[in-house]
């Protein structure tokens, strides 16, 4: 009886031990599946934005003031990726953070420093977007003012550091709290709701608020004057085709060929010419002005395309996280304030 009791605890005790070891296999082979995406997404991010980069250096043409925030957005999201998502790595892979405070400050504050800059880049580059398709006039005079564009760029980046800088570095210091271990790297203000809420509507609501705007009164002026070209056309036309065709002499008494005259050549062997007539439009300042008009309006639609492709990207990236970050800030707030109720 002892013995088969003994036989029980150790067949027992080898099957908890198998399965702890299924587990532990099992939730290694996830942390070596999301360390190989990781440093794929990093090379992938690091890489394309590198060459971004290197083509604003090398080529002199692509600096002006559209390229210059297209030049700070893909910085913000070269350090992202050389930075964040690169020491996230080993953290997400040990759990643990072995690089000391300091750095884990910092990590955290450029973490969300660059984050926000690249939101922050996506509007600027809406609102330049909007200048040149609705104010072509303004945003062509702005566009050698380097030192204006270079005060907006440096305007976003101290923009960004305020909504969560000071509160990453002076936490601990202003509550007095440190609600994390050692060897755990995160921000203090987590676990408070109200903050997470201002600072979501800072770097994500505005942002995609103010996105919004530019990109609907572009699609409306492009519409407006997509609208107001094609009436004037068809009125062109049919003004056009209600006039009389005026009669024109042929020099030298050319004859023109005709269905008669055709089947007169094939009958007879008689050679005769042909005439082709070309008639194109004189170049009048009505018909430049019309044709550079509508070039430009090609060239904004082009614009409003490539702009609403990036914007896409950003809300598909950006909106799942705000809005699971918002919705578990409001839902502990809730908790929160029904507990201090009861």
């Amino acid at each position: 009886m002892t013995t088969l009791k003994s036989y029980e605890q150790t067949g027992g005790n080898a099957s908890a031990a198998n399965e702890y070891t299924v587990v532990t296999k099992q939730s290694e082979a996830k942390n070596v599946l999301i360390t190989v995406l990781l440093s794929l997404i990093v090379v992938l991010i690091v890489l394309g934005n590198s060459v971004v980069i290197l083509a604003f250096i090398v080529d002199r043409r692509l600096r002006n003031r559209s390229n210059f925030f297209l030049l700070n957005l893909a910085i913000c999201d070269f350090l992202v990726g050389a930075i964040s998502i690169t020491l996230s790595i080993p953290y997400t892979f040990t759990g643990k953070w072995m690089l000391g405070k300091f750095l884990c400050k910092l990590w955290i504050t450029i973490d969300y420093t660059t984050t926000t800059a690249s939101a922050y880049s996506v509007v600027l580059i809406s609102y330049d977007r909007f200048l040149s398709v609705n104010k072509a006039v303004l945003h062509q005079s702005l566009q050698n003012r380097h030192s204006q564009t270079a005060l907006n760029m440096i305007l976003i980046w101290i923009l960004s550091f305020l909504v969560y800088g000071p509160a990453v570095l002076l936490w601990e210091i202003i509550t007095g709290t440190n609600n994390f271990p050692e060897d755990s790297c995160r921000a203090g203000f987590l676990e408070t709701w109200y903050f997470i809420l201002g600072a979501s509507t800072l770097d994500f609501m505005l942002p995609l608020l103010s996105i919004s705007f530019f990109n609907l009164r572009i699609y409306l002026e492009i519409l407006k004057r997509s609208t107001k070209r094609q009436n004037h056309s068809i009125s062109r036309f049919s003004k056009e085709k209600a006039k009389d065709i005026e009669p024109f002499t042929i020099a030298n008494n050319t004859v023109l060929s005709s269905p008669q005259t055709n089947e007169k050549r094939q009958n007879n062997s008689v050679p005769c010419m042909d005439l082709k007539i070309t008639l194109d439009s004189p170049q009048t300042p009505e018909n430049l002005d019309r044709l550079n008009k509508r070039n430009k309006l090609s060239k904004d639609k082009k614009a409003a395309k490539s702009l609403a492709i990036l914007v896409s990207v950003f809300i598909v990236c950006w909106t799942p996280y705000s809005i699971f970050v918002c919705i578990r800030a409001a839902c502990k707030g809730i908790f929160l304030i029904s507990n201090k109720d009861s």
